[in-house]
């Protein structure tokens, strides 16, 4: 005998064209097999197109957490740690949540323990990936929707088509993954610099000099107020393109924080160029898109779990704020760095908030035409 949908409360509020859309796909979906508890959960939580999917990427949840921890043989507060450090919810260590893949994931991070990669230092890598991966995972939704939805499409053949993609895609996923944290982990290798005191020591590589940059949206929060969401993302995300277009040499991207992104570079003259290109780009998106402002500092910075840490990050962070719009600003060690080929103008000794005694800035362009031939 089939579930009766509405005695459950699952029907409730709809009518008409909606009721019975809705009706087709909660049969569909319990003739896959997703449990009547599943189904209250994901209308519940309005993810009931993606039902289908998430089974298809995850499998049928068959253990709790306490039984994968034993089969894999970890602990379970570890296991529940590694969620946390993913940014995930965390279930009760005793409901049947779990499948496969979770019993997988448990199993590599035994095999990690046993190569000899302790508990902290895989929560330090987690916490990093969880975070990217979050972000891509949205894009990739976000794609998907966007090669499925059609006009006049229902809920059950939306359903269809989204797990169809998503079960073509997934054989991709992993390899694409693996080669862009080849492609990173390679890069990482050639640049990364010890020290005679570090290999001694044993110890990480510390502080070292290198160069910093922040790239601020100006007037974004403005903006946020005027446009709607969807358009406020795409600026947001045009930041992240034209960044990652205008990158070179050695520069790399850090993150990005809403309406800023973070560079950071061994050398001060290959940032000073992205800069300068960075705010170019900006202005030649048309009067739409907002003006650019970047804050340059040069010192000592220690790099730990994907970020950057010191003097020069907080002074560039600063001197981004107090910037002009469509300019690059940057301290006397960047200028001294930077070499020749830029017109520098002094503007001034400035005060820091949260740092110590005056700053002494400089605005940076690029050489007039007729400088350029002299």
């Amino acid at each position: 005998m089939g579930i009766d949908f509405a005695a459950e409360g699952l029907l409730e509020g709809l009518e008409g064209d909606e009721r019975a859309t809705r009706l087709e796909l909660l049969k569909q979906l319990s003739a896959e097999g997703i449990s009547l508890e599943e189904l209250r959960a994901a209308t519940h939580d309005g993810r009931l197109l993606f039902v289908g999917a998430e089974r298809m990427v995850s499998g049928i949840p068959r253990y709790s957490t306490r039984e994968v921890a034993e089969r894999a043989g970890v602990s379970p507060d570890f296991l529940m740690a590694l969620r946390r450090a993913n940014g995930l919810p965390v279930p009760d260590a005793e409901a049947i949540v779990c499948s496969t893949a979770d019993l997988d994931a448990a199993m590599l991070a035994r095999r990690f323990q046993e190569a000899g990669v302790s508990e902290d230092q895989q929560l330090a890598v987690v916490r990093v990936l969880g975070r990217g991966l979050a972000q891509a995972s949205e894009v990739m939704r976000a794609t998907v929707l966007e090669l499925v939805l059609e006009p006049g499409a229902s809920e059950a053949e939306l359903a269809r088509r989204i797990a169809e993609r998503i079960d073509d895609f997934m054989p991709m996923i992993g390899p694409m993954l693996e080669q862009m944290a080849r492609l990173h982990l390679r890069h990482m290798v050639r640049t990364e610099a010890i020290s005679a005191a570090e290999r001694a020591d044993g110890t990480l590589p510390g502080a070292r000099e290198v160069t910093v940059a922040f790239a601020d949206l100006v007037g974004f929060t403005r903006l946020g107020e005027e446009v709607e969401a969807a358009e406020l993302g795409a600026v947001a995300q045009r930041l992240v393109g034209l960044t990652v277009e205008n990158l070179r040499g050695e520069v790399r991207l850090v993150k990005t924080i809403g309406d800023a992104a973070m560079l950071v570079s061994p050398e001060a003259g290959p940032l000073l160029e992205v800069a300068l290109d960075l705010v170019d780009a900006a202005d030649a998106e048309g009067r739409d898109f907002p003006q650019l402002r970047i804050g340059l500092a040069s010192g000592a910075a220690l790099s730990r779990a994907g970020d950057w840490y010191g003097r020069p990050v907080n002074i560039a962070s600063r001197i981004t704020t107090i910037a002009r719009p469509g300019s690059v600003l940057a301290t006397r060690e960047v200028r001294n760095a930077g070499g020749n080929g830029y017109r520098w103008s002094s503007a001034g000794a400035r005060s820091l908030k949260g740092v110590d005694g005056p700053v002494r800035l400089y605005r940076v362009r690029r050489p007039r035409s007729e400088d350029a031939a002299a």
